[in-house]
């Protein structure tokens, strides 16, 4: 929900607020959203994920980053679970607050997100020059929806469903087993 129905608020407003805030919100048109807390399940899938593309990504230059990195695309200002940049990563500011360039981008659906998640975040993430790779991921069952830039810009779903399968992130050189995560 909106932190305010009644009010729109500037960027500058909302990054104001999340400088002084202790809870992160997620900004989008000129509403802001206040991001409440995870399950146990969101969590671990999340860490497991993270941890399994930071073992990957060692000895690559590319940086694994969790939850608390605001990512920046369009309109749109949000704290993805997992986003991995393998660049020099860039930013808004001198202060490394908001990311601007990540390659892959993972969220784990909740039932409170998961329609903003596949809508709207999907749609202003999949605007980013750098993405190439974006995963939602299910706290259900197991199951990675796996969308891929291809070279014509147009957006390839790969689904990998059930314990034993595998999702391969190509442009990150990493493959997620879903028994892992």
């Amino acid at each position: 929900m909106p932190a305010s129905q009644e009010q729109t608020w500037t960027v500058e407003q909302y990054l104001e607020l999340e400088r002084t805030s202790e809870v992160k919100h997620e900004y989008l048109d000129g509403y802001i959203y206040a991001m409440t807390g995870a399950s146990a399940n969101h969590n671990v899938i999340a860490v497991n994920t993270a941890a399994r593309l930071h073992a990957q990504l060692r000895q690559r230059p590319c940086t694994v980053f969790p939850g608390d990195q605001r990512v920046k695309a369009d309109r749109l200002y949000a704290y993805p679970d997992i986003s991995v940049v393998c660049s020099t990563p860039q930013y808004t500011d001198e202060s490394p607050r908001t990311l601007l360039n990540p390659t892959a981008i993972v969220e784990v659906l909740s039932p409170t997100t998961e329609k903003f998640d596949r809508g709207a975040k999907s749609w202003h993430y999949r605007e980013l020059d750098s993405l190439q790779e974006y995963l939602l991921t299910a706290q259900d069952r197991y199951h990675i929806e796996h969308y891929v830039l291809q070279p014509d810009g147009a957006w390839l779903l790969k689904d990998a469903v059930g314990l034993e399968a595998r999702q391969e992130l190509t442009s990150i050189g990493c493959t997620l087993a879903l028994a892992d995560v």
